[in-house]
């Protein structure tokens, strides 16, 4: 089955039409839940069915120490950096259970419809929201590791990372490592190389750019303490990403998840674990499937009730059974840990 055959993709607007002094888009998919309504300071998003914005901040809410959005009163705060160099800080809040509410705070509201328009879409995947998870959820219904998952946690999307070098550089930095001590290297290097937006009292911290990163060397990183082969690791990828010889579009259009996999394993420092997470979070292919992942086999070993964690032909032989949704199995699965 094409890997993509249950995807919708969310490209520009397809027509407008004004409600007051709103617009309402269409997304290309022409679907109805892909509509959105531009106000100027505030957009609001249609969601599907099968989406729970409190399972998703459930989701985000995992480490005290993340470092790129935070959560008050069931609303996300995020400083998004967009193309054209503008970064507007976001409160998003669900409104009901048909949209989610997206506002511009202290005066970062995009000025250009354009910029509006991809913070929109920067929101529809972050999450997922145009994949259609109920051909998921009848596949896990059926399965004896996914059906507890479904009751559990029904509405949670695939959280992604939408930029190609924040997701690759987060794969990097959680090689061998626990998830906590993750965190920590991640919020010394965004404080250290990123940005940030003072918003209305709060401190918004941006991911550094490849380019931020490609032109410093192993010494400069040595402060966050990270090992150095993963310094390196990181430096090359950067380079990479900044020269476009590595972009998103380069990997979609490789042929599919084993070919875009092999593109990423020939990089140093990037195996076969950190290729699929990358494939899984930011790619969205759904047949990515981190095989070698402790989490993954801990959970399975919780969900059965193993006295040792499954082998990879194990997993292997229940993910036969999940095709074409392995990386949504692998994250309902790693969800049972939090």
């Amino acid at each position: 089955m094409d890997s993509n055959a249950n995807r919708v993709k969310t490209i520009g607007v397809k027509r407008c039409s004004k409600r007051g002094g709103s617009v309402i888009g269409q997304l290309d998919s022409g679907k109805p839940n892909a509509e959105w309504e531009d106000q100027g300071s505030i957009l609001r998003l249609s969601v599907p069915e099968e989406f729970s914005f409190a399972e998703n901040v459930k989701y985000l809410s995992r480490s005290s120490n993340e470092c790129l959005s935070r959560i008050d009163n069931q609303r996300l705060y995020k400083a998004v950096p967009l193309e054209s160099g503008a970064t507007p800080v976001m409160e998003i809040s669900a409104e009901g259970s048909e949209a989610l509410k997206v506002r511009f705070l202290g005066g970062t509201a995009p000025s250009r419809k354009q910029d509006r328009e991809e913070a929109a879409r920067y929101v529809r995947d972050w999450f997922d929201l145009d994949t259609d998870l109920r051909p998921f959820y009848e596949m896990a219904r059926r399965d004896a590791l996914l059906q507890g998952t479904v009751d559990s946690f029904y509405g949670l999307r695939n959280i992604g990372i939408p930029d190609l070098f924040e997701a690759l550089a987060w794969g990097i930095i959680g090689q061998q490592i626990n998830l906590a001590f993750a965190y920590t290297l991640k919020r010394r290097l965004v404080e250290q190389f990123g940005r940030h937006v003072d918003c209305e009292g709060e401190r918004y911290l941006v991911f550094p750019s490849a380019r931020d990163i490609a032109g410093l060397t192993v010494q400069d990183l040595e402060g966050i303490r990270m090992t150095r082969n993963k310094s390196e690791y990181l430096l090359g990828t950067a380079q990479l990403i900044a020269s476009g010889e590595l972009t998103k579009e380069g990997l979609r259009a490789s042929g599919g998840v084993k070919a875009a996999e092999k593109r990423l394993v020939g990089i140093r420092g990037i195996g076969p674990w950190t290729a699929n997470y990358v494939l899984m979070r930011c790619l969205r292919m759904p047949d990515a499937f981190p095989v070698d992942d402790v989490g993954l086999q801990n959970a399975v070993k919780h969900v059965l009730g193993m006295d040792r964690k499954p082998a990879a032909k194990e997993l292997l032989a229940w993910a036969e059974g999940w095709k074409p949704w392995l990386s949504y199995a692998t994250f309902y699965l790693w969800r049972v840990l939090y």
